[in-house]
């Protein structure tokens, strides 16, 4: 199923412009400790990286959650963190439903903060890294200068406009002079996937930017590599944003999504029924199964 998944995610990363997968639906009856409504609450964008499954989980997560509460939901697909941010605000978009504020999308919260809300952190200790498979011979950052020739001079990147790949261009690879060296080398997140399928099966070296929490770390048996100049920053909380005036604009579901907040071991299971338990298309699906197998995740879990 996971290639499946990652087929998707590679066929939306070449799309050039944003694509809108409108999805709404209707209130019904809700659960203990919410009142469902018939009335039509107002219609909320969500817009997202499918690449990026945390914000891919998130988003039908919350989907899932506010149209239960009476708002209709739709979906918006971008392929760049720059482009979300910009959209978040000027309104062209309510909510990006997994940001990294502090760190990774510092830079976009310093040119476009002052028009953006923040709801809340649903996960705290999210990191950068540079990772390699378990089986790999080397341990730290470090180990990488001098030993070009084991990976080709390569270190396989995400998309250009991630924060991740900014902070592995200007910090990382000149903080461990590794310039004259190595290159990375950006496509997508499917890309980078595919790359590290490929050499994994093949047992080859390999090295690749990658993130915590991120499904493809236990999957793949990723070992972070260890950073003693710390260079990829410090942790962070992983937050929900919307635009200047949500919480006005949209107060039951403003509450609603402050509620929210999930351990290492929700997270988890979260994204990996979303991403691998089934398949893609099926994420609606993927949400209701975790819900029913997670019904003390959040303050307020609303059912039907």
């Amino acid at each position: 199923m996971r290639n499946r998944k990652l087929t998707g995610i590679l066929a939306l990363g070449a799309a050039a412009t944003l694509t809108l997968a409108g999805c709404s639906g209707s209130a019904g009856d809700n659960g203990e400790g919410t009142t469902g409504t018939e009335e039509d609450m107002g219609t909320i964008t969500l817009g997202f990286l499918p690449s990026w499954t945390d914000g891919l989980s998130t988003a039908y997560l919350l989907e899932n959650q506010l149209e239960k509460i009476g708002y209709t939901v739709e979906m918006q697909e971008l392929t760049e963190a720059g482009p979300l941010y910009a959209g978040l605000a000027q309104g062209d978009v309510d909510m990006y439903p997994s940001a990294w504020p502090e760190v990774t999308h510092a830079e976009y919260m310093e040119e476009y903060g002052d028009s953006i809300e923040d709801i809340g952190a649903y996960y705290e200790g999210a990191v950068l890294t540079i990772a390699v498979p378990d089986y790999v011979d080397i341990e730290s950052i470090e180990d990488l200068k001098g030993n070009a020739d084991m990976f080709g001079g390569q270190i396989i990147g995400i998309e250009p406009g991630a924060g991740l790949t900014g902070v592995t261009q200007d910090a990382m690879i000149p903080t461990y002079e590794l310039g004259d060296e190595y290159e990375l080398v950006t496509s997508s997140t499917a890309a980078m996937l595919t790359e590290l399928e490929n050499a994994i099966a093949a047992e080859e070296n390999i090295v690749v930017t990658s993130w915590r929490p991120f499904w493809a770390n236990d999957a793949y048996n990723l070992r972070d590599l260890e950073d003693p100049l710390g260079a990829m920053g410090e942790t962070e909380g992983l937050h929900f944003l919307g635009t200047s005036d949500f919480s006005e604009r949209f107060p039951e579901a403003a509450e609603l999504i402050a509620g929210i907040q999930l351990d290492d071991e929700q997270y988890a299971s979260l994204e990996d029924m979303v991403v691998n338990e089934y398949e893609e298309g099926q994420e609606p699906e993927a949400i209701e199964a975790w819900l029913e197998a997670n019904p003390d995740a959040f303050s307020t879990i609303v059912t039907d």
